[in-house]
């Protein structure tokens, strides 16, 4: 098969090689997919790059969320599966083969049925994106009727995250950062677009919201918020996050939670617990079959330039995720 792949961290030109590799065979509880779209998140980047050190295997396929139909099953999965359109999640978690290939075998829980009308590029979309937006979302219950806070609006995870709680009957404040973002976020169907770097933006969504603030906050930056947070956030709130880049040990206001009764989560995709992933499947499934659900693909490109679409991740300019096509 056509396959990617790295030896070594390094540079994507440098370190990215395309070739011919071994087809996989489908073992026991697995499926065989062959691959039409690979999705390239900002952890394959940074994992490629050697900034989480050295590769843990000789040698990796990179991307962990991908797109295509089953050509074979193996034993203990059900026949009736080939020839199924799935997305594929996690497949290069703890594994060295992910999606950057022809083909991956995986355990056939994570090659889920892709809905009618979601393409191959789209469907690359739905692992590590959208479950993590899911999971910040609803972690703590329903969110109809309240109201949610997603900061970044306009990145891949805060795009679905918007989404999601909407979908689930609650009011979305957003924050982002120029007007170009704001239209992107505006599209998901946010009701509250703040910009936070025009005034200040805890008066802002306090504004947005009457003077009540928010129940749930999705949050992004969870280190460079946390005053935003504190400052916005009702009594027995909740701040899922999924990053903190700006500032990776953050000093934690423990008392001032603790009065207000705030409750911190923190949501890591690879290793949501075995329901939250059930539910998150369902609920992906059911919100793209209603049409509520739409997706940002941001480039698609041959996987014979997978370097070129590692860079465009790395430049942070991308509205949405990479995709690497694979013919």
């Amino acid at each position: 098969m056509k396959a990617a792949w790295y030896e070594k961290g390094g540079v994507a030109h440098d370190v990215l090689t395309v070739g011919a590799m071994e087809t996989p065979l489908a073992g026991p509880g697995e499926v065989l997919v062959r691959l039409h779209a690979s999705g390239v998140n900002p952890s394959d980047v940074k994992a490629r790059s050697g900034a989480r050190g050295e590769p843990a295997f000789p040698r990796i396929i990179p991307h962990s969320d991908g797109a295509g139909i089953i050509e074979a099953v193996g034993d203990g999965v059900d026949a009736s599966r080939i020839g199924e359109r799935v997305y594929v999640y996690n497949a290069q978690f703890k594994r060295p083969f992910g999606t950057a290939a022809e083909y991956v075998a995986v355990p056939a829980p994570m090659a889920v049925s892709l809905p009618d009308g979601v393409s191959f590029s789209e469907g690359a979309c739905f692992g590590i994106p959208a479950m993590t937006a899911h999971r910040c979302v609803f972690a703590d219950g329903s969110v109809a009727g309240r109201t949610v806070l997603v900061t970044g609006g306009a990145g891949t995870v805060g795009r679905y995250a918007i989404q999601f709680a909407k979908w689930g009957g609650a009011q979305v404040v957003t924050t982002i950062s120029s007007d170009e973002k704001a239209a992107h976020a505006k599209s998901a169907g946010a009701d509250h677009i703040v910009n936070y770097k025009q005034g200040d933006s805890v008066e802002a969504i306090m504004e947005a919201t009457n003077g009540k603030g928010v129940d749930r906050i999705v949050e992004v930056e969870f280190g460079g918020n946390l005053t935003q947070s504190l400052g916005v956030l009702k009594a027995n709130g909740m701040i899922a996050t999924y990053g903190s880049m700006a500032d990776p040990e953050p000093k934690i206001p423990f008392y001032p939670m603790m009065f207000n009764g705030l409750t911190l989560r923190t949501v890591l995709v690879y290793i949501l617990p075995d329901q939250a992933r059930t539910d998150s499947v369902t609920d992906i499934q059911a919100a793209a079959e209603s049409g509520m659900l739409s997706h940002a693909v941001a480039a698609e490109i041959p996987l014979d330039q997978i370097a070129d679409a590692h860079a465009t991740v790395e430049a942070g300019e991308k509205f949405g995720t990479v995709v690497v096509t694979i013919d």
